[in-house]
């Protein structure tokens, strides 16, 4: 985050929590660039999948095959826009869009919960 740039406000909650990786659902009230990443870097929590703020992958120990090779072939951000909601740019009214997860978002989010249960499970023994 830059001490000249714009104000930008993220609200962001919980959905669910991985073994080291979290879900995360973001409310902007503002919609400045790279936004969403920019936050999540600054708190330490970077998105999978980004090459810009995200820096190199980084396998948590012990990390399942699937879930390695599905980090390690996750070939874009692990950003998703469930829903959009914004005035109409000629009549003002609200519009409002929204979109199921992608295929590969769903599968990482199956590795990731894959990797969590074996690792609670090695955890118990």
């Amino acid at each position: 985050m830059r001490e000249d740039g714009k104000e930008a406000v993220t609200h962001f909650r919980l959905r669910e929590r991985f073994r080291a990786h979290t879900a995360l659902e973001c409310r902007l009230e503002t919609g400045r660039t790279h936004q969403i990443r920019v936050h999540m870097q600054h708190l330490r929590h970077p998105i999978v999948g980004d090459p810009l703020y995200g820096g190199p992958l980084k396998l948590p120990k012990g990390a399942t095959e699937a879930l390695a090779g599905g980090l390690r072939g996750f070939r874009r951000q692990a950003l998703h826009a469930e829903t959009l909601e914004f005035a109409h740019p000629v009549h003002g009214q609200p519009v409002r869009v929204s979109a199921p997860l992608p295929t590969d978002l769903v599968e990482l989010l199956r590795v990731l919960r894959e990797d969590t249960r074996a690792w609670d499970e090695s955890q118990r023994r």
